[in-house]
């Protein structure tokens, strides 16, 4: 049913794919947004930036950017009912190479976010043993180079058989997992929760999250991290919630979903942060008891005590006595300083959150076996609905683009993609392949996606129209957007996105690419950084590329008919070009 003033009704709609039911729908937008960066990123960056501080810049950036970027994704794609190259072709052939940009991100991310799929089957194929095997240091110091990991390439195999089989259908099988895979990792995460409430030391991790440190909220990063936490949690730019909610019934609700889907998104981030602080509170507390425990011995060995005498209930006391009295002697014996609050500062950030500082705090669990295994199937649930978004950011746009021959069946087409994409992604399985991982997630889903927002809200408001815009959501949902909807997307969400990506480009230029390793001394060689230049501009390319190329096309159309005027037009008619 076409609306005034809406675009053009896609000629397939009747034959489109539909969702079972609402709430399968519902449940694949929230998968594709709550991601492994809820457990690992948003909690690293409160700890990062003063606990519940944080709060308060990445609640104006979901309230203010977040929500109203993706409510105009979810309306966009459930009115025309495409991917997102067909989105943004039907709405200005200029802005084509849009899609094109978030079919390229989707891609280039689904590459090394399932590899991180990949090493959390490792670790949950090997969290059968005892003990585990990540109990003790590694021998070989450096296994760094250019030969392949067998067993890497094996999950790798496996990670992408695993998501190939879940997607083999499109959404008639995704809407089946997704039921798995969104509640599962609820489920853990609420057993995580009570577990890690009763670790000893549990509660000095949630006072460290939850007491803010308002002089972190002088500092520019915070806000320019809370922006980006907002907008890459709620995966927008993607192309993946566009081509979720074209299979959607145009007559549906979008504004209540994405209030549903945001706010769902940052009370997990929120929620999985109880666990998380619980847990390294408690490895803190067994640090700062390790690192007393030393220094007893060391007390008790010179000052010949009788064993068992100092305890870490009175040493602080014994302390105190000894270095009032000999402090020559005490200071002899190169005491480790012991600080709760600097263990408690001691974290890691991205997947060391994950594979270091959780596996190390599991193993000084009873029945860490068990806990382990939880924690990866839970961490696979996560990553694994995610991807699914990414894989639907690269099919259904080549899919509505009509390129894939009539005889080739839609599940070969996806094996191909999903093969391929292995492929590619081999480059991760080498002993170097933690760095290049580091560079596409630095690279590739960061600047790239700002810019591609950027453009989909001025493309919708300024050349789409923002009031043809109201009536298709009136139309969809039956009211019109409020005074916040219109302010957001007309002024504040793009200003708002200007201003983080000039940030952004400013604070990255100010530095080179740098990594942790075991020789700090070494830097990246001038061909890596090409290759990060390379990351950064190539998804994006194709929006000028197309642009320039709708625009030649319209110049020479133009120059042709001025040239070749139609000889059987007259005066006294005029017809449409």
């Amino acid at each position: 049913m076409a609306t005034p003033g809406s675009a053009d009704e896609p000629k397939d709609i009747a034959e489109r794919p539909k969702w079972d039911n609402k709430v399968q729908y519902l449940l694949t937008c929230i998968g594709f947004a709550v991601g492994l960066g809820n457990v690992w990123r948003f909690p690293y960056l409160c700890q990062t930036y003063g606990g519940g501080a944080f709060l308060i810049p990445y609640a104006i950036a979901l309230v203010f950017e977040g929500l109203p970027l993706l409510h105009m994704e979810l309306a966009i794609g459930q009115r025309l009912r495409m991917g997102s190259i067909g989105v943004w072709n039907s709405i200005s052939p200029h802005m084509g190479g849009l899609g094109v940009a978030s079919l390229a991100v989707s891609f280039l991310v689904g590459l090394f976010y399932n590899m991180i799929l990949a090493w959390i089957l490792w670790y949950f194929f090997h969290s059968f043993q005892s003990p585990l095997p990540w109990r003790d240091c590694p021998i070989n110091l450096n296994q760094t180079g250019y030969v392949m990991n067998w067993w890497l390439v094996l999950c790798l195999a496996a990670a992408w058989c695993l998501v190939y089989i879940c997607f083999i259908r499109g959404i008639e099988t995704i809407g089946k997992a997704i039921y798995v895979t969104v509640t599962f990792p609820y489920l853990v995460l609420t057993i995580f929760l009570i577990r890690s409430l009763t670790l000893p030391g549990a509660t000095d991790g949630l006072i460290y999250l939850f007491t803010p440190d308002w002089e972190t909220l002088k500092n520019p990063d915070v806000w320019l991290d809370a922006s980006t936490q907002i907008f890459f949690s709620l995966s927008l730019a993607f192309g993946g919630l566009i081509a979720f909610s074209s299979y959607n019934v145009q007559k549906n609700d979008c504004e209540r979903d994405a209030l549903i889907v945001g706010l769902v998104n940052s009370f997990t981030s929120i929620y999985a942060s109880i666990p998380v602080f619980a847990i390294l509170g408690f490895k803190a507390n067994e640090n700062f008891d390790k690192c007393r425990n030393w220094n007893i011995l060391r007390l008790t060995n010179s000052f010949n005590i009788g064993d068992e005498n100092i305890t870490l209930e009175n040493y602080d006391d014994w302390f105190n006595y000894f270095n009032n009295t000999d402090p020559s002697e005490v200071e002899s014996l190169n005491l480790k300083t012991c600080d709760l609050q600097t263990f408690l500062d001691e974290s890691a950030s991205g997947t060391g959150l994950a594979f270091i500082v959780f596996t190390e705090a599991v193993i000084h669990m009873p029945g860490s076996q068990v806990w382990a295994v939880l924690f990866f199937i839970m961490l696979f649930s996560l990553g694994l609905s995610s991807m699914f978004g990414n894989l639907e950011g690269v099919l259904t746009p080549l899919l509505d683009l009509s390129i894939i021959p009539a005889w080739m069946p839609k599940e070969v087409f996806t094996g191909l993609i999903c093969l391929a994409s292995f492929t590619v992604a081999l480059i991760f399985t080498l002993g170097s392949g933690n760095y290049w991982l580091g560079i596409f997630n630095s690279y590739v889903g960061s600047m790239p996606l700002l810019i591609i927002a950027f453009f989909e809200i001025i493309s919708v408001v300024y050349i789409y129209g923002i009031n043809r815009f109201n009536d298709d959501i009136e139309w969809m949902t039956g009211r019109r957007p409020n005074i916040f909807w219109q302010a957001t997307w007309r002024f504040i969400s793009p200003l708002m996105l200007l201003v983080v990506f000039v940030a952004y480009v400013v604070v990255e230029a100010e530095k080179r690419p740098t990594y942790n390793a075991w020789n700090p001394d070494y830097h990246y060689p001038e061909w890596v950084y090409a290759i990060c230049v390379l990351l950064s501009v190539l998804p994006i390319v194709s929006i000028p590329l197309v642009a320039v190329y709708r625009f030649v096309g319209f110049l020479k159309k133009y120059i042709m008919n001025s040239n070749n005027p139609n000889p059987y037009q007259n005066e006294s008619f005029h017809g449409e070009l």
